[in-house]
């Protein structure tokens, strides 16, 4: 299956051309930095590029000041992270350890750049690519977590970074590392928490926090006006957002968890055009976050918009969830669907402590060598069952209707009957859930003609049923009695309000599937260039 990028280990390197250099040299200036100087420190915004023309930079440990890879960077190779495109931050820090002279390019200056020379462009982002790979698969980072399993924020921390492609650190509560770490910052060691940087502890850890040290926030006011506001950060928003920023649009896209969405959760789409082996709707779209912030697209996460208004010239105001507004000449709304909560006594007591709307590697773990439950009878909780079945010792599909004929595609289905750990259970539904302080422990289970039975299980993933995320659209857009807006005024995505457009699974008559939301979110943006530019 195709993952994110390619293995850092095995790439050739190959160098910029020199006719890339010299125009780094133009547009920055020469730094000779003695040894042992910090280029970068975590937490600290990325706000330049640097090439290396003579000596050696490392990255380092900060806890020990030992070299940390036994690799380093030397002369045509050069800093840089993945976050550098949206103005993020350092997650690793580095340092020279000779004397070294470097070409330092401001980090507008050097996009601009890498947008006039696609084949600089090229180099740089499949490096950066590539580093970020290696350091998910080595869990390297400045972003450090104890005790995961044992706390709930701990916990969404976690699944905010994993969904993100945000590397990081995990050590259980009460292991070696995790007093090591607990020592060094001066806590209690049986203390769940989360860590950044050296000695840096986050008192109430939560997504919001993390993301501004990684430097995924961004500052937003009314006087910062964009073309286009895109809301909702699934493939239907991400296609957006790579033709906005294509099309020279200036476009800021909102998202309140993860980009991917919905889709993030599939652990292997196998039906896009394209990947022969399948890949995971979470590495599928961070792809295309890539390539929209290569194109001058920004993300901002996690924040939701919490409303929105029509301003007296005919621009839209957002305001966000924290209160903050920011204007836009257009809007598209590609907010998606959000599984339903079905009416069950204790659900959201034990919703992130063993019952579950996605089945990604975080909820896979929890789920190791006991049964899951997975309740709906569509592709997500087919691609689900398949998933946890490689780590669950059984996985157990309960479905309302008796059939999966009309709502999963055949192929899956086929898999799912031929898996000898996987159960489907027809006309059935689960009636009540059990439990202690830790999460959940028992569900119970009806079926048609057969008595109530108690399951053990620490793992209950609810898929049934979606509902529109529209209530923020304050009445300005038409909807149908479900809550999906309605399209077709004048163009195929033009809502009723002109200026506003909607995209993928939130607009009524779309076809729920991937391919799908990202073609009309590429589309779109023609209609979006036209509003924005008439007259």
């Amino acid at each position: 299956m195709e993952t994110i990028a390619g293995d850092l280990r095995q790439m050739r390197r190959t160098p910029l051309h020199p006719e890339h250099v010299a125009a780094m040299r133009a547009a920055g200036r020469t730094v000779d930095y003695p040894p042992g100087t910090v280029l970068a420190d975590p937490g600290k915004p990325i706000d330049r590029f640097t090439y290396v023309e003579e000596g050696e930079i490392e990255v380092f440990n900060p806890f020990t000041g030992e070299r940390h890879l036994p690799s380093s960077l030397g002369p045509g190779q050069f800093m840089g992270e993945i976050a550098f495109l949206n103005a993020g931050n350092w997650s690793l820090p580095l340092r020279t350890c000779r004397p070294t002279r470097v070409i330092e390019v401001p980090r507008e200056a050097m996009l601009a750049l890498m947008a006039q020379t696609p084949e600089m462009s090229d180099i740089i982002l499949t490096v950066l690519a590539a580093r970020r790979r290696r350091q998910l698969d080595e869990q390297d980072s400045a972003l450090t977590l104890i005790g995961e399993d044992e706390d709930v924020a701990v916990r969404r921390v976690a699944e905010f970074a994993s969904r993100n492609k945000i590397p990081y650190r995990s050590h259980p509560l009460g292991s070696e590392a995790a007093r090591a770490a607990a020592a060094d910052c001066e806590t209690p060691s049986d203390r769940a928490g989360v860590i950044f940087g050296r000695g840096q502890w986050i008192e109430e850890p939560t997504t919001r926090v993390v993301a501004q040290l990684l430097g995924l926030d961004m500052e937003l006011n009314e006087e910062h006006a964009f073309d286009v506001l895109i809301v909702g950060g699934g493939p239907s928003g991400v296609a957006a957002a790579v033709y906005a920023g294509a099309e020279g649009l200036r476009a800021l896209v909102v998202e309140d968890l993860a980009v991917g969405g919905q889709a993030g959760t599939s652990s292997r789409i196998e039906n896009y055009m394209g990947f022969l082996t399948g890949i995971s709707g979470a590495d599928l779209v961070w792809r295309g976050e890539v390539q929209a912030m290569k194109f001058g697209t920004r993300f901002v996460m996690p924040y939701r918009v919490a409303s929105l208004d029509q301003l007296e010239d005919g621009a839209f105001c957002a305001t966000l969830d924290d209160g903050r507004r920011v204007r836009a000449r257009a809007v598209v709304v590609a907010t998606g669907v959000q599984y339903r909560r079905l009416p069950l006594a204790r659900l959201i007591e034990f919703e992130g402590k063993g019952v579950y709307y996605a089945a990604t590697e975080i909820e896979a773990r929890y789920c190791r060598e006991t049964e899951a439950v997975i309740i709906g009878g569509g592709n997500s909780a087919g691609q689900a069952a398949m998933y946890l079945s490689r780590s669950a010792r059984c996985v157990r599909l309960i479905v309302r209707g008796g059939s999966l004929a009309a709502s999963m595609s055949s192929y899956l289905s086929e898999r799912l009957e031929a898996a000898d750990n996987i159960s489907i259970e027809y006309e059935s539904e689960v009636v009540a859930l059990d439990g202690d302080h830790n999460g959940l422990t028992a569900v119970t289970i009806r079926s048609a003609g057969r008595e109530d039975r108690i399951v053990r299980t620490r793992g209950l993933f609810v898929m049934v049923g979606a509902a529109p995320n529209t209530a923020w659209l304050s009445d300005l857009v038409e909807l149908d009695p479900k809550g999906f807006i309605v399209t077709g005024h004048g163009s195929a995505y033009a809502t009723s309000r002109p200026g506003i457009f909607a995209v993928g699974d939130v607009r009524a008559g779309s076809v729920k599937r991937v391919a799908a939301a990202v073609g009309e979110g590429s589309v779109v943006i023609s209609k979006v260039w036209d509003f924005v530019n008439r007259g």
